[in-house]
């Protein structure tokens, strides 16, 4: 395990070491030196997906405009840095500076006029440290929108603190006053002079602490009264769902153990009832087992996946504003867990006594991935049409393509072939008669659907509160740091799947339902199909995301993640109902 860790961190590095990083490598400036300051995109500020080069806007721009080389992480995320029309040298302060004296034609007053209205924002690193501001304003002097008037900000003004040598912070102010009305868009011409002005200020904050600032708003008493609001929610629904397992599952069972041990002594041909009942049939394999053992083996991957995501983000790795480290952890560690897949599926099948383990490896394979790649090929497509910064370069999509060709299919095959050859034999504490029991008519509340829907809402229900601030921060500008208490949501998450689960499993059992397996899965994983509901709820009713491509990009991906969230706890809910049902079935004697 500590090995495994170490590998991924070292990765990590390799593949985060030019994470929106400065020139100077060790962010000290002399008097007068020149500090990295980069552009990177502008964009509708309610539609975090819907971003573009910066100067895709008219702006003025260098003589020779550089492309900032990125990392893989900084590309997924939608990053475009490029050299910024503004020079901001240390401690060397500026009052009115002209960028430029620019004539806008009546396109370019078009293209301003309709970014001032959708409230573009632009942002850029100064250092490392991340700035932004808007573009204009718009004043509403009357209901109707032709009653509407388009400013476009003409100076900025930067004021950056320092300490000693080294820049601490940055921020953007725009003079309100010094504007350019676009209201009239039919004008041929309007003349405007940017300007921009830089105040140097001296402050006492250390190095080492000048990003805390960023997650400043995630530790704030208010917000963090809400969050361990969330955990003691999520704790009673655990306390709540142990105790009536405590209570009456295990009296029942109990019951159950004295009741069968009587009757075993009183009379041996006595009718059998309950869930002895269908003991030859309760370990019959179930139907499209190469389906379901590709499921087991994607969804552990995805689980193990999860467990590292947590570990890096605990000890510091996914500091705030430095989010490519996400999907480069994302993508480096999917690609090393793939064996991990292989492994389970393989095994749990031929465990079943499937034959057709290629098959079954090439599903496993396709499994989560091949929607993903169906959903990001229709999604890349949009961005492209869109001219956005969220469409991946052709480089980028050939560096991904490799490392599944190269490291994520040989690991796959690696894990399968010792699958394969690990052969290990299918647990089954009893025997398994050669026909299967007819199921008997079941009230309709206990069908798949409704069964799902129960096994879903409790999970759900403890951690909805967290989703909010997760949604924000992944789907808006929000920043979450405090992945301590998301790691004790995710635990107990994981607890109430296991015991919904259980429960459920066993009150099929009673009513003599052996088909458990497959319900036991969907049950588990019903949790994602909860999350996909609620994402249409924050999309209508929390939040200001409009037009076509955000809302596809946010439906899409997250079609993708809560089926990633179907396969992880699916697998959580059988494993823990297979533990359940082998002991139960241990316990007892059947003939």
């Amino acid at each position: 395990m500590e090995k495994s860790v170490a590998v991924v961190v070292l990765l990590m590095v390799l593949f985060g070491a030019d994470q929106v990083r400065s020139s100077a490598s060790d962010h000290r400036y002399k008097e007068g030196e020149a500090v990295p300051l980069y552009a990177n995109k502008v964009g509708p500020f309610h539609n975090p997906s819907e971003t573009y080069r910066y100067f895709d806007l008219p702006f003025c721009s260098p003589e020779n405009v550089k492309d900032k080389k990125e990392a893989l992480g900084e590309v997924l995320n939608g990053d475009r840095l490029v050299s910024a029309p503004y020079k901001l040298d240390f401690r060397v302060e500026k009052d009115s500076e002209l960028v430029c004296k620019k004539t806008l034609s009546k396109e370019e007053v078009a293209r301003f006029r309709d970014a001032v209205n959708k409230d573009y924002y632009f942002q850029m690193y100064y250092d490392d440290l991340p700035l932004w501001g808007f573009i204009g304003k718009v004043e509403k002097e009357g209901k109707e929108p032709s009653d509407y008037k388009y400013f476009l900000y003409k100076h900025i003004q930067f004021n950056i603190f320092y300490n000693k040598d080294r820049v601490i912070e940055i921020n953007v102010q725009t003079d309100a006053r010094n504007v350019v009305d676009l209201t009239d868009d039919n004008k041929d011409d309007v003349d405007v002079d940017f300007l921009y002005t830089v105040r140097w200020k001296e402050t006492s904050v250390p190095y080492e602490k000048r990003m805390d600032k960023y997650s400043q708003s995630s530790s704030l008493p208010h917000h963090l009264e809400i969050h361990w609001f969330s955990i003691i929610n999520s704790c009673v629904t655990v306390l709540l769902l142990t105790g009536f397992l405590a209570t009456i599952l295990m009296r029942v069972l109990k019951n159950d153990f004295v009741k069968y041990a009587h009757d075993e002594e009183s009379a041996e041909d006595q009718e059998e009832t309950g869930w002895k009942y269908i003991h030859g049939d309760v370990f019959r394999y179930p139907k499209y087992k190469s389906v379901f053992a590709a499921a087991l083996g994607s969804g552990t991957q995805l689980f193990t996946l999860t467990v590292f995501i947590f570990i890096l983000a605990l000890v510091g790795v996914f500091y705030p504003y430095n989010r490519g480290a996400l999907f480069t952890a994302l993508v480096v560690i999917y690609a090393l867990t793939s064996g991990i897949a292989g492994y389970i599926a393989t095994s749990f099948y031929c465990q079943l006594e499937g034959t057709n383990w290629v098959r079954n490896l090439m599903l496993t394979g396709c499994l989560f991935c091949g929607p993903l790649f169906l959903m990001f090929c229709f999604l890349n497509t949009v961005a492209i049409a869109y001219n956005a910064t969220a469409a991946l370069p052709f480089g980028t999509i050939v560096v991904i393509v490799l490392i599944w060709t190269l490291v994520t299919s040989p690991l796959l095959v690696l894990g399968g072939i010792a699958g394969k050859n690990s052969k290990a034999e299918f647990q089954a504490p009893v025997r398994t008669t050669k026909y299967p029991r007819e199921i008997p008519p079941l009230p309709w509340y206990r069908g798949t659907i409704p069964q799902m829907a129960m096994a879903g809402f409790l999970p759900f229900s403890a951690i909805y509160i967290e989703l909010y601030y997760i949604f924000a921060s992944v789907w808006g500008h929000r920043i979450y740091t405090i992945y301590s208490i998301l790691f004790i949501v995710f635990i107990i998450l994981l607890i109430v799947t296991a015991f919904i689960t259980v429960a459920l499993t066993y009150f099929q059992l009673a009513a003599e339902d052996h088909e458990w397996w497959w319900r036991s899965f969907l049950c588990g994983g019903s949790t994602g199909i909860f999350i996909y509901a609620y994402c249409l709820y924050y999309y209508y009713a929390r939040s200001d995301m409009s037009g076509f491509m955000q809302t596809s990009f946010f439906f899409g991906y997250m079609a993708c993640i809560c089926y990633g969230f179907f396969l992880m706890l699916g697998t959580v809910g059988f494993r823990a109902a297979l533990l359940f049902v082998r002991h139960i079935y241990r316990s007892i004697k059947c003939e």
